[in-house]
């Protein structure tokens, strides 16, 4: 039974014209510590009666930009209305309504006697801008599915990076931070008890660091806040030996081990194939699920699930084929099994919480590390396990290996968000450094000043500053690090 810790206040969501990203810090923790079940009250699912299942979770996202009326920070959604004849920018009210519409399909399902699920994730920035630009009609769409206890069984939310920014080439320091202002945010808009309920992570990009300590304290304020598992693509990991995933369609036991020698391990989902929004806009992962039977973990028989994850917006197939194929396909579970038999889909917390009361441990997953890291440990001893030695085995690797990096991996190796991009990354780092000198020890991070600082921090961490390119987005970057610079100094 989930129970909230008592006196909990309510959350402003903007304060001085600011998202509600700090300042409540012990409340959060508070809130999200816990080892309560979040859907085994209320699922609907029995293990016996099913064959194998799939999640799919639909991933939301856009930049806050300096470019409103003189500056301003604005979200990339208010600007592209402002411009309807640049670029892509006349997608800009479709996009409104994929934010939304999982709030009509969801019910609309539902009452068709239709079992269906969905994961959501909805970085920091789009939630702002939301609210910047007064969609209040898209936030309450969200809220109905979030909160009334009637939808809560078939969506559940995952938590992100507060900016969109990916983990490899983040200052290690502002991990955390950006994990928590999520979550400051969230609960603010949606409520304690819906921040309580969120225990799945969705890193922006897929982009799974494998730096040693960067993986290490990724994986430490993941637990610190609250988060069971997180989803993984599945060509970011391989085996404790090196090699490449063999059981894909179970949960993993991700292992983090640091320049220390220290370990830490989190469950991991794994994201399957490439980035292609066509395998969640024509329902593949329902499809890939019916080619499948149970699988072992431990002594245990349990259903594989294959979890896939895409933009909810991006791209014709899912601004104009998704709805129809999202539909169709729950109508066909409805019609083969009700909805709960044969094959199912679920949320990610829903089937690790019904595979662990079938008797599955953590112990018994199958283990799994990033990309590369084998080619360290089987060079590093245990024994010998210090930072410079590790450091040496890297630089070792790098000189020795052409293809061997430490910028993680994510659901495509064809991008970079790290070469190319020193104008960006340099002033990135220097801000970083300017905020936790400057700041972070000196003043409560609920004054105005500590949120104005910790805003520009966050959004120069943005990834598509480091994705479209030089030109108007490095610009962008570029002015929201002077800013920055300017309210710390």
């Amino acid at each position: 039974m989930l129970t909230l810790p008592s006196h909990l206040p309510t959350l402003p969501e903007i304060i001085d014209n600011l998202p509600n990203i700090s300042g409540w810090e012990t409340e959060v923790l508070s809130v999200v510590n816990h080892d309560a079940p979040i859907f085994s009250p209320s699922t609907n699912l029995n293990l016996a009666d099913i064959k194998a299942v799939f999640a799919i979770a639909l991933h939301m996202h856009q930049p806050t930009i300096p470019a409103g009326d003189n500056g301003a920070l604005i979200s990339n959604l208010q600007d592209m209305f402002a411009h309807p004849h640049t670029g892509d920018n006349h997608n800009a009210a479709p996009f409104a309504y994929c934010y939304s519409r999982m709030g009509d399909f969801i019910p609309e399902l539902v009452q068709q006697g239709c079992n269906p699920r969905v994961m959501l994730d909805y970085s920091g920035n789009l939630l702002w801008g939301l609210r910047q630009m007064g969609r209040s009609d898209i936030l309450d769409n969200l809220k109905r599915i979030t909160c009334d206890r009637t939808y809560q069984p078939y969506v559940e939310w995952l938590g992100t990076m507060w900016s969109h920014a990916v983990i490899p080439s983040t200052p290690i320091a502002d991990i955390k931070l950006h994990i928590i202002a999520w979550q400051h945010q969230f609960a603010a808009i949606f409520g304690w008890e819906a921040l309580a309920r969120v225990k799945g992570f969705s890193p922006p990009e897929m982009h799974l660091p494998n730096h040693p300590d960067t993986l290490y304290e990724f994986v430490k304020a993941l637990k610190e806040c609250g988060y069971r598992w997180l989803l993984v693509q599945e060509h970011s990991i391989e085996t404790i030996n090196g090699e490449s995933i063999i059981h894909k369609h179970l949960p993993h036991q991700l292992i983090a081990r640091n320049s220390q020698g220290e370990t830490i391990s989190i469950t991991a989902l794994i994201k399957t194939q490439g980035s292609d929004t066509k395998l969640v806009g024509q329902m593949q992962p329902y499809y890939e699920a019916k080619t499948l039977s149970s699988q072992q973990i431990g002594n245990v028989f349990i259903p594989p699930i294959v979890s896939q994850i895409g933009d909810g917006e991006n791209g014709g197939v899912m601004m104009n084929e998704f709805p129809s194929a999202f539909k169709q396909a729950w109508q066909e579970m409805l019609n083969q099994g009700g909805g709960k038999s044969g094959i199912v889909g679920v949320c990610g917390t829903e089937y690790l919480e019904l595979i662990t009361a079938a008797g599955c441990n953590l112990a018994d997953y199958p283990q799994c590390q990033p990309v590369g890291q084998h080619q360290i440990w089987q060079r590093v001893s245990v024994d010998n396990c210090q930072p410079e030695v590790v450091e040496n085995v890297i630089q070792e690797l790098k000189q020795n290996h052409p293809n061997f990096h430490m910028d993680g991996a994510s659901w495509t190796n064809h991008i970079s968000w790290v070469k190319g991009y020193e104008n960006v990354l340099s002033p990135m780092y220097q801000l970083s450094s300017l905020f936790h000198q400057k700041l972070e020890q000196l003043l409560p991070t609920n004054t105005t000043k500590y949120r104005q600082a910790l805003l520009h921090n966050l959004l120069l961490q943005t990834s598509c500053f480091r994705y479209w390119g030089q030109g108007a987005w490095t610009d962008y970057a570029r002015e929201i690090y002077q800013r920055g610079e300017n309210l710390l100094s």
